[in-house]
């Protein structure tokens, strides 16, 4: 292929990029542009296009001449015209979008559609062929870029890096994840730094340090640099040409085994809105941040702006691109690889093409015997570490465990019998389990734990990302745009299903009691709510049992955004491994075994979700059966906090009835919840029985204190729910004056014990079940 034919593509791709930004008619200007012709709102983003467009354009060179499996990563913000041109020049835009076609109406419908009431975003969205990266929010992209070429041996992920994303945190600790990649069982990262030199309104720091500084910065985080630079397109192609001939030719040696090779990378400087125009009103616009959306903003009213944007389209030749019908011609399809070789076609960028189901243990097999409720103890995510062994055992190609440094402190420590640590960096005689093969991917940064993982389940593989809750909230927009992209794929035909992104949240907040009130929040599940009904799922396993079941359920599931909260440290055993199965499947249900309603109407209904205000609710319970046996107590526990939703609102959801028959409609509800009260009200409020509902959860009480004091900080305790009973329940009030008086003594007492012993009083501490 010859320069003749990159620059070619290079030209058809800017003037698509253009017209999509600009024009609703004439999209081969076979007259002179009229305003009629310009949308009536111009939205966009020019700057950084013609950079994005000149890196495809040569990225496709190295594809063709070398058979090369590539797809790639738009980081920089709001690129969608250059992704969209790109894919409709290869021919897969029209393939999907036959409405869209390869000639002069199905240019005018692509330029239509852009920004436009109907059509599609102004970035590189689910609807973009060969996207896996949104390019609205910045900061993910090299992340995302390591987690698709992670047992992808023979890819190469092309990640252009924006100057202004550049300046991000998670993309400025993203650099460190070639420390993690294994050249024997991993693709290659190339990340294509492009310095245009502005973001919005001002400089780009990376863009203004000296070229020596930079080359260092970037030896130091152990890459090796290679610079393109200049305004002059002549000069650029020839460069960028033998600049990825050098770059695929190292790339070729770390692929070899070469010792101390070191991968490479390229940064590109071109001046910002290249090829576009140079002055508007008196003011310089090329290479300044003038460019960096629409360079010409009154087109429609403007007659010189009008014609400037004539002039400007018309610099690009399209007489030499374009046939009569507004097909591309021969000498631009040249430059376009075929079939699945071209980028915007790649499986991998379509990853539910490629996903195959787990090979998954018998979870039933790693069940904690239970001879009798709530008498003996065991610690969940320990047990549930011996389910992820035999996972990452049976799937040594597609299933890593991502988490911040926290496998072996979340009690995950089994799957270090069959796989290490990733790590390709240096490995001292006092590490353990670290090896550039390893599944567990442990970095201290929830970002790239979260892009890594995003960028592996994007291109058909599963995972799940373990952590502190606390700390998750670190990951709060990232989680948001992975569940704004699952729900626009859905409805997206031609996107295939993916693994579910799942979360282990535990270390959680009633289990910080060492660690203080910097560890201590519920918060995420208030974020994850805030979300569509058919991405997010909800689940608070109370014991061993059902967070196993729950466990084997989401690693099974497409396309949602799954929540499981979990204690790490020793909760009672509740359920029978039968008894778990059937309590996941309905979600919420009836503790038969703890419960004195004789299957009658109760007199209040003692609900509760999360392992330690089911605790609390139990021990309640107990209370209230020895002090108070005439009164008819049920006990609820919740799973699927989706449950309590209207089936209107969820999949998941209870009907009216059943909800009524289960928590009934007139009687007291003491709600014991993990996480923030407020939520379970939210998921409750159009129910019949609201109004009786007083939930009991997390109020931002926090300190460093024994576990039992956190609950009663909060007022989760056994003792304070005994007296919301006590103030509920009508015929109580006077009747149990006296047991009310006694529990809060209790309280009272419990907490002068923790002053003076420093842990909570053994009968609390080693409480089980009485009867």
């Amino acid at each position: 292929m010859h320069v003749k034919e990159i620059d070619a593509f290079w030209r058809a791709a800017n003037y698509l990029s253009v017209g999509q930004i600009y024009l609703l008619d004439n999209p081969l200007l076979k007259e002179p542009l009229r305003p009629e012709h310009v949308k009536p709102r111009l939205l966009g983003h020019w700057g950084t296009t013609p950079g994005l467009n000149f890196c495809f354009a040569h990225l496709n060179r190295v594809i063709v001449e070398r058979g090369q499996d590539m797809i790639y990563i738009a980081g920089p913000g709001h690129g969608g015209p250059a992704a969209v041109a790109h894919a409709w020049l290869e021919g897969t835009y029209s393939e999907i979008y036959p409405d869209v076609a390869m000639n002069a109406e199905g240019m005018r419908r692509l330029f239509r559609q852009f920004s436009f009431p109907g059509g599609i975003p102004s970035h590189v969205a689910p609807e973009t062929p060969g996207s896996i990266h949104e390019g609205g929010e910045l900061g993910y992209a090299l992340a995302h870029a390591y987690g698709a070429a992670f047992d992808n041996p023979d890819l190469v992920v092309a990640c252009v890096v924006g100057d202004g994303e550049a300046e991000t945190g998670p993309l400025a600790a993203s650099w460190h994840s070639n420390k993690f990649i294994d050249p024997r069982r991993d693709g290659i990262v190339l990340p294509i730094l492009h310095l245009n030199g502005y973001k919005i309104a001002g400089p780009t720091v990376l863009a203004r340090i000296p070229e020596v500084e930079l080359i260092k910065l970037f030896e130091g985080y152990g890459y090796r640099p290679h610079i393109v630079s200049g305004d002059d397109p002549a000069v650029m192609h020839e460069t960028m040409i033998r600049t990825l001939d050098l770059v695929f030719e190292q790339i070729a040696e770390i692929k070899s085994g070469l010792a101390g090779a070191r991968p490479p990378m390229i940064v590109l400087r071109t001046p910002k809105g290249w090829t576009g125009p140079r002055e508007v009103d008196g003011k310089p616009v090329e290479g300044t941040w003038r460019s960096h959306q629409v360079p010409l903003s009154q087109v429609r009213d403007d007659a010189v702006h009008l014609a400037m944007l004539e002039d400007w389209m018309r610099s690009y030749r399209p007489d030499e691109l374009f046939d009569a019908e507004g097909r591309p011609t021969v000498t631009v399809t040249e430059a376009a690889p075929r079939g699945t070789r071209r980028m915007s076609a790649n499986p991998h960028a379509n990853g539910g093409e490629l996903l195959r189901p787990l090979t998954l243990p018998d979870f039933r097999a790693y069940a904690v015997q239970v001879k009798s409720p709530a008498t003996e103890s065991s610690e969940p995510t320990r047990v549930l570490g011996g389910f992820l062994r035999d996972v990452i055992a049976a799937n040594p190609e597609n299933f890593r465990l991502m988490g911040p440094d926290e496998t072996a402190s979340n009690r995950l420590s089994a799957v270090f019998e069959v796989t290490d640590r990733a790590w390709d960096a240096e490995i001292l005689k006092t590490d353990e389990h670290l090896a550039p093969d390893g599944r567990v991917m442990e970095v201290l940064s929830e970002h790239l734990c979260q892009g890594w993982l995003e960028g592996y389940l994007l291109t058909g593989r599963h995972g799940l990302f373990n952590c502190y809750e606390a700390f998750i909230h670190i990951v709060d927009a990232m989680f948001n745009q992975h569940a704004k992209w699952l729900e626009s794929a859905k409805n997206i035909p031609w996107r295939r299903p993916i693994a579910s992104l799942n979360y282990l949240l535990s270390s959680h907040v009633w289990r910080q009691d060492h660690n203080g009130f910097s560890h201590q929040d519920p918060g995420f599940l208030d974020v994850v709510m805030n979300k569509k009904s058919s991405i997010v799922r909800v689940y608070l396993p109370p014991d061993a049992n059902t967070l196993l079941s729950t466990a084997d359920h989401c690693l099974r599931s497409r396309d949602y955004v799954n929540v499981v909260v979990a204690g790490k440290q020793p909760v009672l055993d509740l359920f029978s491994m039968r008894e778990a199965i059937a309590h996941c499947a309905r979600g919420a249900g009836i503790l038969t075994w703890a419960s004195t309603d004789g299957g009658e109407d109760p007199d209040v209904v003692l609900a509760c979700a999360g392992d330690v205000p089911t605790l609390e609710t139990l021990a309640a319970a107990a209370i209230l059966r020895e002090h108070l046996p005439d009164l008819r107590v049920r006990v609820v526990n919740v799973v699927d906090l989706m449950r309590l939703q209207p089936a209107s609102e969820h999949p998941h959801g209870m009907s009216d009835a059943e909800f009524d028959t289960l928590f009934t409609s007139d009687k007291p509800i003491i709600f014991n919840f993990h996480g923030y009260p407020w939520l379970i009200h939210r998921l409750t409020y159009r129910r019949n029985g609201h109004g009786n509902i007083h939930v009991r959860g997390y109020k931002e009480e926090g300190t460093t204190t024994t576990p039992f004091d956190m609950a009663m900080l909060n007022d989760i305790d056994r003792f304070h729910l005994v007296m919301d009973v006590i103030d509920r329940v009508p015929h109580l009030m006077s009747r149990a004056a006296h047991l009310r008086q006694e529990m809060a003594d209790e309280r009272l007492r419990a907490r002068i014990y923790t002053r003076e012993h420093g842990d909570d009083p053994a009968f609390i501490r080693d409480w089980v079940w009485p009867y």
